[in-house]
């Protein structure tokens, strides 16, 4: 069984109420209201996890939506696990998570993401992390497309 982690029900509850704020301040929309329920069984009943498998079909794919607008992998594209390391000093991943990522259930990526953000131990979290957040894409031009103004001057 995958648990989806209750600070995903949240962050999921919070991005479904920035994508649909209410109009009166009181109501909420369908799928804050279908998250809201999970994440209060949750409270209830001291849970930090939920059955991926097992949430109310309206919760499910409100969380499924949300799932859909976050990074997949957390590949920095510097794997060490090609080099014979267990766990990738780039993303974190051990070699088994890194192999069978595609066949992974959303709810297994989050565990595996939890996980790695609580240790942050990884390159991503420290060396390149500035890097990445300033990454512009700039330097990855479309195949085919013309070349930036300050590129043709190099």
């Amino acid at each position: 069984m995958a648990g989806i982690h209750i600070t995903d029900i949240e962050a999921a509850i919070n991005w479904w109420r920035r994508r649909s704020p209410s109009i009166d301040g009181i109501s909420a929309c369908a799928e804050v209201r279908a998250l809201a329920e999970v994440y209060g069984l949750m409270v209830y009943y001291h849970q930090s996890e939920a059955d991926e498998h097992g949430m109310p079909p309206a919760a499910a794919a409100a969380w499924q939506h949300w799932y859909a607008s976050t990074p997949d992998a957390p590949c920095i594209a510097i794997c060490s696990t090609a080099q014979g390391d267990a766990v990738c000093k780039g993303c974190g991943r051990s070699e088994g998570e890194v192999q069978h990522w595609p066949s992974l259930t959303p709810g297994e990526k989050r565990a595996v993401w939890r996980r790695i953000t609580l240790q942050a131990t990884a390159w991503r979290f420290n060396r390149y992390a500035e890097r990445a957040r300033q990454a512009s894409g700039v330097d990855h031009a479309q195949a085919g497309a013309p070349p930036a103004p300050d590129e043709r001057a190099a």
